[in-house]
């Protein structure tokens, strides 16, 4: 440090010396930190946190999952194994990459949730459980069922009106968003539906979506585990308000219209807000995590799908021998419809649009294989590197649904096999905390993704190449931007879409 303090001379000697002499400060501090709270880090019989990378003073490894952060998770799960542990700041992670040691751990910690991302495990959380399990579990689905149906005929139709027939290639991914967004305000606010993909209310409604999973994701930003940076302004927290104050605009005004007519006792339809309010709950984060789900595995077939005529050429028979061609499958079809079956669940292991697992905390110390966990470590399951493990998915980054072809069950059937070995993928995450609305999310993939492939043959448009490896969003995953030509496969359907 002295030769570097002798050449430096003036004013910016000074300048450079004092930050210099700062950043040793900070650094000597942070080893200082870290070496005692590492005295912390070992269990009574000596055993360790899992290896991991050793990150930067103050900020851990934070700065190297800013950019494509599931192929820097997938890296370190080759070069550290199937579990180990990284610092954000000063939070102690611990990333699970292997099935088996997920199952193992989940049932030997007790898990809570992490304040930042999800409400702790207690009673307010069981009763939102309870509320959103009511609404979205397999027999209220069913109850809604013509709800879902008729959105996923008006979106066949739209397609097949902006298209002009299969003359015009079409963005889909304001269709995508408005399909399932027209379900969740019927569900949850029992509002009618939008009537035009150009709706205002549509857009604003996907911004609030991808910036809630974007402000609120494990690795989304440093303020959530550097504690002295949420007493400074920042980006983030300017962010965080803002957030908060559009959706109390946009959606606070549905829920205050809905708690209007029950105080003036008008007839209010059977949905969430009318029971949350009956019972005086405040809603969560379910309906952001449920609209990101079917938005994104939509889209994100209709990006993949037109590289692959042989898929679809499948696919189109097994439609005109199961289904024929005077009307569109049905839910009660799919059961019929192994190969459709299997492009779906293909399409979610490869591209997964929550690469990482809902954040856990556990609340008591506990030691697997030697590898110490200590108490209020956050946990989370790495579905990047386990949907793209070569030993059970041989050659992973291949598009290949011949891997379910005999994989008869629903996601939300495969989420409960106590085998986890057996199960089909994990994008609904697990536990206690697996997405609730997985039962509603499914349905909606399934009429979307089967009456497209119904209708049209799709596309590429010429000249314009889609974009299969970049994306946008951060916790919640879409592809770029693209177009696409959505061309009709026979005369028929037309005349049974109505149009």
């Amino acid at each position: 440090m002295s030769s570097f303090l002798t050449i430096s001379s003036g004013t910016f000697s000074n300048f450079i010396g004092g930050a210099f002499v700062a950043v040793l400060f900070i650094t000597a501090a942070h080893i200082a930190l870290v070496g005692i709270t590492r005295k912390r880090l070992v269990d009574d019989k000596g055993n360790q946190i899992p290896h991991g990378p050793i990150g930067l003073p103050l900020v851990g490894s934070f700065p190297f999952l800013t950019e494509w952060p599931e192929l820097i998770l997938d890296r370190w799960a080759k070069k550290y194994g199937s579990l180990y542990s990284m610092w954000l700041g000063n939070q102690l992670f611990v990333i699970i990459s292997d099935p088996h040691v997920k199952m193992y751990v989940k049932s030997e910690l007790v898990f809570a949730g992490r304040g930042i991302t999800t409400t702790p495990y207690n009673d307010r959380w069981k009763k939102h459980r309870r509320l959103g399990t009511m609404w979205l579990s397999k027999p209220a689905v069913e109850k809604y069922g013509h709800v879902l149906d008729n959105e996923a005929v008006v979106f066949v139709k739209d397609l097949y009106r902006q298209g002009k027939g299969g003359l015009l290639p079409i963005n889909i991914q304001e269709h995508a968003a408005r399909f399932p967004l027209n379900n969740m305000l019927a569900i949850t606010f029992g509002a009618p539906p939008i009537e035009n993909v150009a709706d205002p209310f549509v857009g604003e409604a996907v911004r609030l979506a991808h910036e809630f999973m974007n402000t609120t994701g494990p690795v989304s930003n440093l303020i959530d585990f550097i504690p002295i940076l949420q007493k400074f302004p920042s980006e983030m927290k300017s962010r965080g308000k803002k957030l908060q104050s559009d959706l109390i605009e946009t959606y606070g005004k549905m829920l205050h219209e809905v708690d209007g007519r029950l105080k003036r006792q008008e007839n209010v339809p059977d949905c969430l807000a009318k029971n949350l309010l009956e019972s005086r709950q405040e809603n969560d984060s379910m309906t952001w995590t449920w609209l990101c789900f079917t938005s994104s595995v939509v889209q994100w077939f209709s990006a993949l799908i037109p590289a692959y005529p042989e898929i679809q050429a499948r696919a189109h028979e097994e439609l005109d021998r199961v289904v024929g061609r005077d009307r569109l499958p049905t839910v009660e079809d799919e059961k019929n419809m192994p190969y459709i079956h299997a492009i779906i669940k293909e399409v979610e292991r490869c591209y997964n649009p929550f690469w990482l697992g809902t954040p856990h905390v556990n609340t008591q110390d506990f030691t697997y294989r030697g590898q110490f966990i200590p108490k209020d470590t956050v946990v989370i399951i790495n579905t990047y590197t386990m949907h793209h493990d070569e030993q059970r998915y041989p050659d992973p980054h291949r598009f290949n649904p011949d891997r379910y072809i005999d994989d008869s069950t629903l996601s939300s059937q495969s989420a409960n096999l106590a085998n986890p070995l057996e199960r089909d993928h994990w994008m609904f995450g697990a536990g206690r905390r697996i997405c609730p609305g997985m039962w509603l999310a499914e349905r909606e993939v399934w009429l979307a993704i089967a009456r497209m492939l119904w209708a049209f043959r799709l596309e590429e448009v010429p000249g314009e190449p889609i974009d299969l490896k970049s994306y946008v969003g951060l916790s919640g995953r879409s592809p770029v931007p693209f177009r696409l030509k959505m061309v009709p496969r026979h005369e028929n359907v037309a005349k049974v879409l109505g149009v």
